[in-house]
């Protein structure tokens, strides 16, 4: 006889520790939800995949348009990051120097003078640019890896790797100067990927 009270017991409690388990259940389910949905402001621009297709070598370097993945256009900065390195690419493919010194530091405008600029750049053309990653630096610094194509007479080569196609891979930083992105001085210790077409 007592039998039955208990299990009555039981199942009057069991009600409200079920509701309980499925409302927290619930609950945390839609708090995941909440924080791992991407951003509403998501540029609805395609990116593309990490993996670069081969291009035929009368083709290298490539396409002159800067390209992204999927984590760069989640980033807040994807825009400003995309419109600067573009304006970067640009002024070395059209030999604009005036256009470079609009789009880099200061620090890095004092490393060239126009002269050693052109002839620096004077046979070089980028493409395949690739934007893989934006991660913060130092505080009003951005750290960008970016992968892209040139080609180049081979006397313009660099004296390490005398090619007229090489793959880069290396990581540009950013400043924030006058309130727009600037390409900035790389740091000596860095060096970049490079490989032979």
């Amino acid at each position: 006889m007592t039998a039955q009270p208990r299990t009555a017991a039981r199942q009057r409690w069991l009600i409200p520790v079920l509701v309980v388990v499925i409302s927290l259940t619930v609950g945390i389910g839609l708090l995941a939800r909440e924080l791992y949905r991407r951003p509403d402001a998501v540029p609805t621009e395609p990116a593309v995949s990490e993996v670069p297709t081969s291009i035929a070598p009368e083709d290298q370097p490539g396409s002159p348009t800067v390209e992204v993945t999927p984590d760069v256009v989640a980033h807040p900065q994807y825009p400003n990051v995309k419109q600067v390195l573009q304006g970067y690419f640009d002024s070395i493919n059209d030999r604009d120097y005036p256009k470079w010194t609009s789009v880099v530091s200061r620090e890095r405008q004092k490393t060239k003078t126009a002269s050693e600029w052109r002839k620096d750049y004077q046979s070089t053309r980028d493409g395949s640019i690739l934007v893989y990653r934006i991660e913060p630096g130092a505080p009003g610094s951005l750290r960008v890896l970016v992968a892209f194509t040139s080609t180049q007479d081979v006397e313009d080569a660099p004296v390490y790797l005398p090619e007229d196609c090489i793959r880069w891979r290396l990581v540009l930083p950013l400043r924030l100067e006058s309130g727009s992105w600037r390409v900035d001085t790389t740091d000596g210790g860095t060096n970049p990927e490079h490989e032979r077409c």
